[in-house]
């Protein structure tokens, strides 16, 4: 059925269809349901500790016997500006006194660098069939451990630049990741929300640009979408949003209740939670920040002083619902039944297209 059939062959896999690493949602039970069905499952590991990920991992391989893909970060030790800090404490102030939180923190959380020699390590120890990045590529002698420990890699390019470098840097195959797509943009340097280039434009520009198979991300949510990806030179798809209706999913309740309600204009490109740009649901603490652009804490660091603001647990003011422009598609049904839908509907839209 599948026209280009790279990935199968590369990932061992039945279907070239990847569930997105949604750290937090993406739990263990979620990406062994996708594996089971013949897709590549996968686990968010970019902000979980070592002792986290061995037991992600373990979950993992009482729920299959597949291959399965751990996802990382790769960004430098994050540092912010004192005078940034003080900047973003005088926006946020106003919406801290109406949440009834008092003064900002004045400091930030010390957090380390995404990708760094303890989780290589503990990659080389769990062996998992394919690791993949957000944010950039790893150093050459992690890449070089990992292939030679026979692990399959990938990673994103939100440009036709970011995939050529990792083609270049040796990847298996590349993510092409639309600005249509939930949560981060995994732009290898800091890019403003509005940047983003679209899945239709992106995937036949990076096709046409690299030699290993392409990925689609962003917007993909039925059979209509995998198919129109392989017709743009894609060898598989990458989907996020379409499994956080699935029961295995951790979604969270008040993500649930957006997604079954939402439309294609729910959503909006901000950096203003957590210092990279990401599509999240609108809220009025992020479209104030987006309305006054000025630059934010590092990466990560920011969430210092935005979690306070989730946790209020007041959405209208402050929230982080991360999805994509492709939710009002979504089916809360279980995960090994949507992998069965998309695989009909994509051979329905295949033999459609064949009559024409």
């Amino acid at each position: 059925m599948w026209p280009d059939r790279r990935l199968l062959d590369v990932f061992n896999i039945d279907h070239p269809i990847i569930q997105a690493p949604m750290a937090g949602s993406a739990t263990p039970a979620l990406a062994a349901a996708v594996c089971n069905a013949g897709g590549l499952g996968s686990l968010g590991c970019g902000e979980s500790t070592p002792d986290q990920i061995r037991g992600a991992v373990a979950a993992m391989r009482q729920g299959t016997n597949r291959p399965f893909n751990l996802n990382f970060f790769v960004h430098e030790k994050p540092e912010t500006d004192p005078d940034v800090l003080q900047r973003t404490l005088q926006r946020v102030a106003p919406f801290y006194r109406e949440l009834g939180l008092g003064d900002p923190p004045d400091t930030l959380p010390e957090i380390g660098p995404g990708f760094d020699d303890t989780r290589l390590e503990l990659l080389l120890d769990l062996r998992p069939a394919v690791v993949s990045f957000h944010f950039g590529v790893p150093e050459p002698n992690a890449i070089a451990a990992l292939k030679s420990a026979g692990i399959i890699l990938i990673s994103t390019a939100t440009t036709v630049a970011e995939a050529i470098t990792l083609q270049s840097a040796g990847m298996d195959a590349v993510i092409a990741q639309g600005w249509e797509a939930g949560g981060h943009r995994g732009s290898h340097q800091p890019t403003e929300p509005a940047a983003g280039v679209g899945t239709l434009a992106l995937v036949p520009q990076i096709a046409d640009a690299v030699r290993i198979p392409v990925i689609a991300a962003g917007g993909i949510a039925d059979g209509r979408g995998i198919a129109a990806a392989f017709a743009l030179g894609a060898a598989g798809v990458q989907l996020g949003t379409a499994f956080l209706s699935c029961p295995e999913a951790g979604t969270d309740p008040a993500r649930r209740a957006l997604l079954a309600t939402a439309s294609e204009t729910d959503t909006m490109m901000t950096d203003a939670v957590s210092g990279k740009s990401a599509r999240a649901a609108r809220s009025r603490f992020a479209m104030a920040m987006e309305a006054s652009r000025a630059p934010l804490p590092a990466f990560r660091q920011l969430y210092g002083l935005t979690d306070p603001l989730l946790a209020a647990g007041k959405d209208e003011v402050a929230s982080f619902h991360l999805y994509g422009q492709s939710a009002r598609l979504n089916r809360a049904i279980p995960a090994a039944e949507l992998m069965t839908a998309l695989v009909a509907e994509t051979a329905a839209a295949f033999a459609r297209l064949a009559q024409r």
